[in-house]
């Protein structure tokens, strides 16, 4: 998935945890699936790249650190370690945002581009990036860097909507940073407006109209939409029917734009999850025999050994109700 890798990339696999709409727990998800990953033996670096309200310090119960992304885009310091602070869990580090500086959320082309090549090349076996809500450039950018590109959804209605926006924000995205072409550029800029005058509503709509002007850009757009395979949790879990959403969304986005989504797992919802919040501590730490818990353990795992959720994993750990 990861687009425009540096000249000498360090062995890393990049997490990115997105999804549009705000308070899905992508934080939340970010941090303990951090803790996760650790307690297979893995170094991670957390990133949170909410560039204009960072919070993912808190989610770890430590003071916003003196040395921030905000510092590496001002020019404060040099490279991107040198905001690496410990979290007090063995094997994890952070690297925090910014907090309501207008100039730093929205960086320049440059300086964007100088820090993702500084993430891509960070010498650590895994790096996961808290990404703010919303479809802008950055955030996408952010997404598209990434190795496992991660949505969190909640199972309800402007959550769902929101993901398939972000979902297909990020293909358009895509598509304009390959296409080299003026015109194809200019018909996936048309392609994001949900009005435009071809009637393009989804990826593969937008892929059929450019093979008509040019069918081997078309092909090439083909390969980029199955190249990219966003992974899908589905977070406070309630009902069986809860966890049935991760599978219809995968099935809505094949049938509909046809695009591959995988459905990595689910996290019930737990009332340990507010408790933990409330003491500044995460999740796995505080409570790591909780439900919720064991279900983002479960995630990780899926998304470490790349493996699909299946139907057969489904029944076996159904909601103990």
């Amino acid at each position: 998935m990861r687009l425009g890798d540096p000249a000498n990339p360090s062995r890393n696999e990049i997490w990115a945890v997105g999804g549009g709409k705000g308070g899905t727990g992508k934080s939340f998800l970010s941090a303990n699936l951090g803790i996760a990953l650790s307690h297979r033996g893995k170094r991670v670096l957390l990133i949170d790249a909410d560039l204009g309200c960072a919070n993912l310090h808190t989610c770890l119960g430590i003071d916003y650190p003196e040395a921030t992304l905000s510092d590496l885009l001002k020019g404060r310091i040099k490279r991107i370690e040198q905001a690496i602070v410990p979290t007090g869990i063995p094997n994890v580090g952070l690297i925090s945002g910014a907090q309501d500086i207008l100039e730093v959320a929205n960086p320049k082309h440059a300086q964007k581009e100088r820090l993702l090549r500084q993430i891509q090349g960070l010498d650590i076996e895994y790096i996961i990036l808290d990404l703010g809500a919303g479809t802008s450039f950055n955030i996408l950018d952010f997404f598209l860097i990434a190795d496992q590109g991660i949505l969190a959804v909640l199972p309800e209605p402007t959550s769902i909507e929101n993901v398939y926006r972000f979902i297909k924000s990020v293909f358009y995205r895509r598509f304009r940073k390959v296409a080299k072409e003026d015109a194809v550029k200019e018909m996936i800029a048309l392609a994001m407006d949900q009005k435009n005058e071809f009637g393009i509503k989804t990826p593969y709509d937008l892929i059929e109209q450019v093979a008509r002007m040019d069918p081997g850009v078309g092909e090439q757009l083909k390969k980029e939409m199955y190249s990219l395979r966003p992974k899908l949790v589905v977070n406070q879990v309630r009902s069986k029917d809860d966890i049935t959403l991760g599978f219809s969304m995968r099935s809505s986005c094949a049938k509909y734009f046809g695009i591959t989504v995988e459905y990595v797992g689910y996290v019930e919802h737990d009332d340990h999850v507010w408790q933990a919040t409330k003491r500044r501590r995460p999740l796995l730490t505080e409570y790591p025999a909780s439900n919720a818990a064991r279900g983002i353990e479960k995630v990780a795992a899926h998304l470490a050994d790349h493996e699909q959720l299946t139907i057969d994993y489904l029944v076996g750990t159904a909601l103990r109700r």
